[in-house]
């Protein structure tokens, strides 16, 4: 199975992204900041859709974060 990592998944433009995706089968795994209100609107149908919930993933991370970014890509090793 194909993986990907967004970042920004919870925008507009992530969350779409995501979507569609998912609907090609990829596993996604989407980095969200990390701040203390989370706004996850835009994905909780993804996060609470059966058929996406095994391969949707979230990450808290930050882009300014280059030693966490690489953390998170040698994890989820996207292809």
């Amino acid at each position: 199975m194909k993986r990907a990592l967004i970042t920004g998944v919870t925008g507009q433009d992530g969350s779409y992204l995501a979507e569609f995706l998912l609907e090609k089968g990829y596993q996604v795994c989407g980095l969200r900041r990390r701040n203390s209100l989370p706004n996850t609107e835009r994905i909780d149908h993804l996060r609470a859709d059966a058929k996406y919930r095994r391969r949707f993933f979230l990450r808290d991370g930050d882009m300014a974060d280059s030693a966490g970014l690489a953390g998170v890509v040698a994890s989820v090793r996207p292809d």
